[in-house]
């Protein structure tokens, strides 16, 4: 599944979408505070350079390039009358390179290579602010996949076992559906959700529209290792027959407590 992440680069919010094949930017986006905005895109098609760009890229890196209908457009890049659009490049010679698309995130994409080639040509400046900031998303994603946030996200997981455990033991009656025992769980994990990260999963939602995941996804090492540690905490204060409010009152300050120890000043301060 692609997932879509968002930069801003000069003002400008610029869409990634990130899938198998490699990272596609948006060129429409890229262009928006450009005078000229869409028509840029088209513009540099037409360059017989960017065609022969275009080209070589695809002839490496797709093995389903159509070499044929590539050297007829070729021929007649460059001339008065030539035109080419992203949509009649991808379906002439099967380019994966672009993409073209309709709908709420529709618009012209290219494979981040290209992206930059683009930047180029638009301006050097915004190159170089595109590329500082596409390093910087692709850093962020590195540390997620780091194999400190992966552990502590693996333990977060396994107390939450004991975390439900006792939710079903002392919270959900004997006689209920499914459905409405989903309701205390999902209820009991957004007291943990507020106590550490000051917002329920909705709020979250609500706030991070495009985000694939959930919060939890997005917390820092710090964040998980004392999300373990306030879910198996929960599990004993539930044992002990704490009302929600009065756990969730003791969770926030042991999640302060701990995050004092993990993390900087300015931290804490965002968690109060």
């Amino acid at each position: 599944m692609a997932k879509r992440n968002t930069i801003e680069v000069q003002g400008t919010a610029i869409c990634i979408i990130s899938q198998p094949e490699g990272d596609y930017i948006s060129l429409t986006d890229m262009v928006r505070n450009f005078d000229g905005g869409g028509a840029l895109i088209e513009q540099w098609l037409k360059n017989k350079d960017t065609v022969l760009f275009l080209g070589v890229w695809e002839r490496i890196n797709n093995p389903g390039f159509n070499s044929l209908e590539f050297e007829g457009i070729k021929s007649e890049a460059g001339r008065n009358s030539f035109f080419l659009s992203a949509k009649k490049w991808i379906q002439l010679t099967g380019a994966k390179g672009l993409i073209a698309s309709a709908g709420r995130y529709g618009g012209t994409y290219a494979h981040s290579d290209i992206a930059l080639e683009f930047g180029s040509w638009l301006s050097p400046e915004f190159k170089l602010y595109l590329i500082k900031e596409f390093q910087r998303l692709k850093e962020d994603e590195n540390r997620r996949l780091s194999l400190a946030w992966n552990l502590n996200r693996t333990l977060s997981k396994l107390n939450y076992r004991i975390h439900t455990d006792a939710i079903k033991l002392h919270l959900v009656p004997a006689e209920v559906s499914a459905a409405q025992a989903a309701i205390t769980y999902a209820n009991e994990a957004d007291i943990l959700n507020v106590a550490l990260f000051g917002q329920t999963a909705r709020e979250w939602r609500d706030r991070n529209p495009q985000a694939d995941g959930n919060m939890r996804d997005y917390a820092t090492v710090e964040q998980l290792l004392v999300l373990a540690n306030i879910e198996s905490m929960n599990a004993e204060l539930i044992h002990m027959g704490l009302t929600q409010g009065e756990r969730l009152k003791r969770l926030n300050e042991i999640a302060i407590r701990q995050m004092q120890v993990l993390t900087s000043t300015a931290e804490i301060k965002k968690l109060k």
